[in-house]
C-alpha cells in the first residue's frame, strides 16, 4: 500500500508512538505555518521555499531529517541524540523535544527565506 496523506503514515505506525507523531507534526506545523505537507520518500514532508524537514519512525526512534547547515548549528543543543550531517535520533523512550524541534524548524525557515534572496 502507498501512503499518500501524513494523516495515512500516522495511521500506519505503529499504536503506541501515533500520538509522537501527532506531536510531532503538530510542532512543525505551528513553528512553519506557511509550509507545505506531504509524502515524500515514503515519510511526511514538509517545504517551504525549499525543503524543509521530514520525520519517519523506525524501531527504536523517531527520526526527523533537516538540510545543512542546521543540525551542525545546533550540535550543543544535540549533543544527547545521535546525529548526521541531516539526521537527529529521537530515543522512542524518551520525550520529544517540542520546544528545540520548533527551534529547529523556525532555523529552517529563516535558512530558506535567506537563501531565496541571494
Amino acid at each position: 500500500m502507498k501512503i499518500r496523506t501524513v494523516d495515512e503514515y500516522i495511521a500506519n505506525a505503529p499504536k503506541q508512538i501515533q500520538s509522537r507523531l501527532k506531536e510531532l507534526r503538530s510542532a512543525i506545523k505551528s513553528a512553519a505555518p506557511k509550509a507545505s505537507e506531504k509524502i515524500s520518500y515514503g515519510m511526511p514532508y514538509y517545504s517551504y521555499k525549499g525543503r524543509l524537514i521530514y520525520f519517519g519512525f523506525a524501531k527504536n526512534h523517531i527520526g526527523i531529517y533537516t538540510m545543512p547547515p542546521i543540525v551542525e548549528e545546533f550540535g550543543k543543543e544535540l549533543k544527547k541524540y545521535q546525529t548526521g550531517k541531516a539526521t537527529i535520533r529521537l530515543p522512542l523512550d524518551e520525550n520529544l523535544p517540542i520546544e528545540l524541534i520548533k527551534k529547529l524548524v523556525k532555523a529552517r525557515v529563516k535558512f530558506n527565506d535567506n537563501a531565496k534572496k541571494s
